[in-house]
């Protein structure tokens, strides 16, 4: 049995290698014997690290011929059917999903977030994707969207893979980023670069401050390479503290540093995740509605620190959740643990609805 894998894969964000590696690992547990091969950008560093197949998302012809080989295409996860970022982004990802329907191959849509999309967006969503096997996605917005473009299609929700993410049991030394067990708590930072950044750079070096004033140290954590490093180094500046910039790591130093954070302040929504997957209390800046989306299912008590689009809190406010997050660490960590099981549960579902596809 062989299957296609196409995503955001091969670019070097810790989030989506998290996605294909949770991916991996799943299918291989449950179909041993199973072929996978990751459209990927960076196909040589894909095959190295994984030990899977890889073609090149870059060469057309390659890609038809690896989805025509395939018994099943999953498109994701991750937030692919979205033209927030480009049209072309969205045509790419479509075009892969539509290939393998017009091949006849069993094509799933495949634990994703949907959107935002505008009218354009939504034809070619609902023309594209039309004839595909089964669908799951994040959270209940996307579900209803994606449900409203596919009535035809079995459209369910389930939850991000990575919350089933292991990190190794090999114990990371962090003294030498200066988050070892003889520092100071610490709090992870995690942003990215976007339009309305320039507006948030203020209250995002406010939140850092209040935390280094509480005893708190603190860390950016550049999830997404080099652009996120640029982005936090923007905030660091204008901070009267200081902050650490951690350099760039592997997946699992990456996650074990978000797993023994003291709190976390994200606007990557896989920073998000691992940390209520670790159960630490977190802040959220959505930038994307899939970042409002996965509080939402969570019940998360805390409001986001700012949504991108609506007014800059004032200092008093960012100061007050701040706070919060601090006091409110017990009962924080409590609601995300008693969470864990259900939504480990829901995101193990996207790998049963995957196993029937392979089983037909």
């Amino acid at each position: 049995m062989r299957v296609v894998l196409s995503g955001y894969y091969g670019f070097g964000n810790l989030g989506d290698e998290a996605l294909l590696d949770v991916t991996v690992a799943q299918l291989r547990t449950r179909f041993p014997y199973v072929e996978i091969d990751v459209l990927s950008a960076q196909p040589h560093e894909t095959v190295n690290r994984l030990q899977v197949e890889a073609t090149s998302r870059w060469d057309a012809r390659a890609v038809r011929a690896s989805v025509r080989r395939a018994d099943v295409l999953l498109s994701g996860g991750g937030g692919l059917l979205q033209n927030a970022t480009s049209l072309r982004s969205l045509l790419y990802y479509v075009g892969i999903v539509h290939q393998a329907v017009h091949l006849k191959r069993r094509a799933m849509i495949f634990a994703q977030s949907i959107g935002p999309l505008d009218p354009l967006g939504r034809v070619v969503v609902r023309e594209g994707c039309r004839g595909v096997a089964r669908a799951t996605v994040r959270d209940a917005r996307s579900a209803k969207l994606l449900q409203s473009l596919l009535p035809a299609v079995a459209v369910e929700q389930t939850a991000d893979p990575v919350f089933l993410y292991d990190a190794p049991d090999d114990e990371f030394d962090l003294e030498r980023e200066g988050l070892g067990a003889r520092s100071q708590p610490f709090a992870v930072l995690s942003i990215r670069r976007i339009a309305a950044l320039n507006d948030a750079v203020a209250l995002l070096a406010r939140a850092a401050d209040r935390l280094a004033a509480q005893g708190v140290a603190v860390a950016f954590l550049p999830l997404g390479g080099v652009p996120d490093a640029e982005a936090a180094t923007s905030v660091i500046r204008k901070c009267t503290s200081a902050p650490m910039l951690l350099p760039e790591m592997s997946l699992p130093r990456a996650a074990a540093v978000l797993a023994r954070a003291h709190v976390v302040i994200g606007m990557r929504l896989h920073a998000l995740i691992l940390a209520a997957r670790y159960g630490v209390p977190f802040l959220a800046v959505p930038y994307d509605p899939k970042v409002t989306a996965l509080c939402e299912d969570l019940t998360y008590p805390l409001p986001a620190l700012w949504t991108a689009g609506e007014p800059i809190p004032s200092a008093a406010q960012v100061d007050a959740l701040v706070d919060r997050l601090l006091e409110e660490r017990a009962s924080l960590q409590a609601h995300l643990l008693a969470r864990l099981e259900n939504v480990r549960m829901a995101a193990a579902r996207n790998f049963d609805i995957a196993g029937e596809l392979l089983r037909e």
